[in-house]
């Protein structure tokens, strides 16, 4: 979730798929009554970019997995400044129909979500926002237009480097709390081999001094020289010592408070977490009464064509090989239930035979012409998105801090 995540929040917001949770507060925005979920399923909700990187249709993998919860991203500040709530910072809360409308498909099949703010890119509303009073203001228009009844704070870098910004955070998840009962809060932070770094640790610190506890802190062991499944395990024993040395628990209670946010398939950093990966530390999970398992996204749940397949990291594909969906499935083990045996074709399946670089929508790259943020272009089979202003930068040779955001194979 962290180098990459910055290259995902930051590119435009595209077309919609569709997608769906029971109202927590009286009547909002949101038009479908979400089902009755047990909060085992926002605990294994995986992330889904509703407004970008090829977003798929949420009902889709439904029928295919058996997935019941999404974990949708992210809500940060305006980039232009100010404490209201955006989608990726561009996309006002409040004037929103686009992610309305994936939440309302999402509950018509009688699923769920839950909101994450935060991430790597972008302002958060603890860094904008006053106090913590103001930053739970702002959060609560969320929860308020959605019928949340769930909510994930993800504090990581650059913002969990800032003292202030995460005690008003913290704050603000306390209020939040308080003020909907029942409300599921998960708090999600960066992951190292001792379980979590210095700047996880001083959040934990925080939260202790505020008396917040949330229903689970989870870490997300990628992006930190992990090697598979065993040094992710690993991580996440350390991390149970963290807790128990930070709040006095048990190590039974940590555990019962303790979440794995994965990345599946290949991290920012070439890191590769495949099928295999996944069940071991979901067994590690179950084994210990893990409070959460969840993973970054369901936007790169599917294969890459087999030219990038291992090559490249994508927001849009795993590349690993994979059956589209197949991480999806781990999390609805975690939930309780069983992925079904049959699941119906996706007709959206990337996994089909690419189409040639002819039959690209968008017109080919030019070394002379002038791009700006949104615009895109045909390279190697692919269409790329600019990220911002660019001319003669070509796609796909910069790698993530380029200025053209790879949106997979035409």
């Amino acid at each position: 979730m962290r180098r990459l995540r910055a290259l995902l929040c930051t590119a435009a917001a595209s077309a919609l798929a569709a997608a769906g949770l029971t109202a927590l507060l009286p009547a909002s925005a949101a038009g479908a009554e979400s089902a009755t979920l047990d909060k085992r399923w926002y605990a294994a909700a995986p992330y889904l970019m509703p407004l970008d990187n090829d977003p798929p249709s949420a009902t889709a993998i439904m029928d295919a997995s058996g997935l019941k919860a999404f974990q949708l991203a992210f809500v940060l500040a305006p980039d232009g400044g100010g404490c209201s709530p955006t989608w990726d910072g561009t996309a006002p809360v409040s004037s929103d129909t686009a992610v309305g409308s994936v939440i309302d498909a999402i509950r018509a099949k009688g699923g769920d979500v839950s909101v994450s703010i935060g991430g790597y890119g972008g302002t958060k509303l603890g860094q904008a926002c006053a106090d913590a009073a103001s930053t739970a203001a702002a959060y609560q228009q969320v929860i308020t237009k959605y019928q949340l009844k769930a909510i994930d704070f993800d504090l990581e870098e650059p913002e969990y480097e800032n003292t202030a910004a995460i005690a008003r955070e913290i704050g603000a998840a306390k209020i939040l709390q308080q003020n909907n009962p029942g409300l599921f809060v998960s708090v999600t932070t960066a992951g190292t081999a001792d379980g979590t770094g210095w700047f996880g640790r001083q959040m934990l610190n925080e939260a202790k001094a505020q008396g917040f506890t949330p229903d689970n802190f989870s870490i997300m062991p990628f992006d930190g020289g992990f090697d598979g499944a065993a040094s992710q395990t690993a991580a996440l024993t350390a991390f149970n010592g963290v807790l128990r040395s930070t709040f006095g628990w048990s190590e039974a209670t940590a555990y019962a408070h303790e979440g794995f946010s994965g990345m599946n398939g290949r991290s920012d950093t070439g890191e590769y977490f495949g099928q295999a990966d996944f069940q071991t530390v979901l067994d590690y999970a179950t084994a210990h009464g893990m409070a959460r398992f969840t993973f970054w996204s369901l936007n790169r749940d599917r294969q890459c064509s087999p030219a990038d397949n291992g090559g490249r990291t994508s927001g849009t594909c795993s590349s690993v090989p994979q059956s589209s969906w197949d991480f999806a499935k781990f999390s609805v083990k975690f939930a309780g239930a069983t992925p079904p045996t049959d699941p119906p074709a996706d007709p959206g399946d990337p996994t089909d035979p690419p189409t040639g670089p002819g039959q690209c929508a968008a017109a080919p790259w030019s070394a002379s012409a002038v791009y700006v943020k949104g615009d895109k272009v045909t390279q190697d089979g692919h269409t790329w998105e600019a990220k911002w202003w660019t001319t003669n930068e070509e796609p796909g040779t910069t790698g993530e801090w380029g200025a053209w955001q790879d949106d997979g194979p035409c």
